[in-house]
């Protein structure tokens, strides 16, 4: 099963700082390219937890001692790292975004290049489907979510043009999808607004943005003091959460401020600003292009 190479792999393992002994968390394991790294720094003591909704990913578990999968959501990490008996961890890191897998699984949908049935779904357990949004959302909502999480410039006339191929014949494939908006992709950036579209019906399908921040408030709960949160996202809207997240303990980016005038945040950046892919590995893997990672560290509680 052809999963990509690991996103800017050195600096991940550099941001998670790991110590021989520690626990780790794999939110996002997929073909196991950053576990296998993790792993290779854990002692005997060490011990790794991974967490991936996408069955497929099941395939690559590995053969360790140390490690545990867990075919879960990392949006309930708390609460599955408590039942596998892990209350406090030193790392966790996040590779968010779609697997080369999940493109290249034509009839997983996530691909605009492959016809397969409209249903970029990351867990297949889960009852809604892309095809189900699009033919029966109104066009008021799917207005709504191409602006919001595609940034649409013309979100109003993809709706309007889904509806209205929706009402002759229902929207069963990637290739009908892209034909009903077909008029309204610009000449010369078709294949970036069809990114686009998919890229908001697929986080609404998935709760992906309410999965993150679930996430990334549990991280700086079970995060011993010192443990650090490596975080790589591949758009500005996973991107502003997790940047606003680690500079201010929220998501509006807002700063909190106790009495004394100190920042109330359970994390503090460890770079100022987030780290890009170098041009040689960009060459040799595409889809480091857009990758920005950031890395955090637990703070300490004065008493």
């Amino acid at each position: 099963m052809k999963y990509h190479l690991p996103v800017m792999l050195d600096e991940c393992i550099e941001g998670l700082n790991i110590r021989p002994d520690g626990t780790y968390v794999d939110v996002t394991f997929g073909g196991g390219g950053h576990s296998r790294a993790i792993l290779e720094r854990l002692g005997p003591e060490g011990r790794l937890v991974a967490f991936d909704q996408d069955a497929d990913a099941l395939a690559n578990t590995i053969d360790d001692a140390r490690f545990t999968l867990l075919h879960e959501n990392f949006r309930y990490m708390k609460n599955f790292l408590r039942l596998a008996g892990v209350r406090s961890v030193d790392g966790v890191l996040a590779d968010l975004g779609v697997s080369s897998h999940q493109l290249d699984a034509g009839e997983r949908g996530f691909s605009t290049r492959l016809e397969g049935q409209l249903d970029l779904r990351m867990d297949q357990r889960q009852e809604l489907t892309a095809r189900t949004l699009v033919n029966t959302a109104g066009e008021g909502e799917l207005t709504r979510l191409f602006r919001l999480y595609g940034e649409l410039p013309n979100a109003s006339q993809m709706a309007r043009a889904i509806v209205r191929r929706r009402a002759d014949k229902e929207i069963v494939t990637t290739f009908d999808l892209r034909d009903a908006v077909a008029q309204n992709l610009p000449r010369g950036k078709e294949n970036k607004f069809l990114a686009m579209l998919f890229q908001a019906l697929r986080i609404e399908v998935n709760g992906e943005l309410e999965a993150l921040q679930a996430m990334l408030r549990q991280a700086a709960e079970v995060l011993a003091p010192e443990g650090r949160l490596v975080v790589m996202s591949y758009h500005s809207l996973e991107d502003r959460l997790v940047k606003n997240y680690m500079k201010t303990g929220n998501f509006e980016g807002e700063p909190e401020k106790d009495f004394y005038g100190n920042l109330i945040a359970p994390l503090a950046p460890v770079e100022r600003k987030a780290l890009t892919a170098s041009a040689e590995e960009v060459i040799n893997n595409p889809r480091a292009r857009s990758a920005k990672l950031r890395v955090a560290r637990k703070l300490k509680i004065e008493n």
